[in-house]
Formats: structure tokens, C-alpha cells, sequence
């Protein structure tokens, strides 16, 4: 069954805000395998002129799909998630993301579309700060295989 198209441009915001820790960022970078020292030191981020550690690019993932997992899971919506794979991701950063920032997001589904058998559903998330300053933008492609069948 294709994907509900009423829910594109519905926007979510997440339930509470997101506060980034050094022990986070650490344990996501060891997770990806990127050892790289600004991520795992903060005197090695002071040194590079950072005024804390650095979440590694992909970071944000951790956090933003919580605002559209309320959409993704509505009955009415239509997902099987049974039948979802990851298609894509990429970031748009204004600033990078720093231990200690306190995070918001609200997440938009911006597209849904049929490929073949599939149904692509590309969800951004815009990320700010308390006080609204856009850090970045975050862009996430599911798969549903078989879905527009």
C-alpha cells in the first residue's frame, strides 16, 4: 500500500531538548571508528580552537529522528517497518556541534515518492539551539521495499 502523500510537509518537533555530552560524543566516535582527537580530547579540541570536544559530522543522527518517529509510526501513515532499509543521509552544518550545547529540533517529512516497487521517504530535521540559532540541517531517506506495490 503507497505511503499516505497527506502527511508531506507535516512538521514535528521533538519532545524535549537534546543536551550534547563529551561521554556521547566519545562513545559515538569510537562507534564509527573515528579516533580523531578532537572528538575524544577536549584540551586536543582547545588546541585545534574549539571550545570543546567536536561531535564527529554524523552525529546528529543520534537525536533527530525522534521528532518524526511520531509521524513514521502513525497508523495512518501507512509504514511498514517491517520492510524500511536506510537510503541516505547527509548534513548542512552552520556551526559544528560542540559538548555541553543544549539542542532542539523539529523534523518535516519533505518528500515521499515511488521508485519501482519502493516508497522513498526523506525526512529533514532542522537542529538550533535554545535560542533558535540554526546549527544544522539534517536530511535522512528511508526505504520501504515493496510498499508502492
Amino acid at each position: 500500500m503507497a505511503l499516505n502523500r497527506d502527511f508531506i510537509g507535516r512538521s514535528y518537533p521533538a519532545p524535549e531538548p537534546y543536551e550534547v555530552s563529551r561521554v556521547k560524543i566519545k562513545e559515538f566516535a569510537l562507534a564509527i571508528g573515528d579516533e580523531n582527537p578532537i572528538y575524544l580530547d577536549r584540551e586536543a579540541a582547545r588546541a585545534a580552537g574549539h571550545p570543546d570536544v567536536v561531535a564527529p559530522p554524523t552525529f546528529p543522527i543520534v537525536f533527530t529522528l525522534t521528532g518524526a518517529s511520531e509521524a513514521l509510526a502513525d497508523p495512518e501513515f501507512g509504514l511498514n517497518f517491517a520492510m524500511v532499509v536506510h537510503g541516505e543521509q547527509r548534513f548542512e552544518y552552520q556551526r559544528p556541534i560542540y559538548a555541553g550545547d543544549v539542542l532542539r529540533h523539529t523534523s518535516t517529512i519533505m518528500d515521499i515518492r515511488s521508485v519501482g516497487r519502493n516508497e522513498f521517504v526523506t525526512v529533514r530535521s532542522d537542529v538550533t539551539t535554545l535560542d533558535g540559532e540554526l546549527v544544522c540541517t539534517t536530511y535522512n531517506t528511508i526505504v520501504e521495499r515493496g510498499g508502492a506495490a
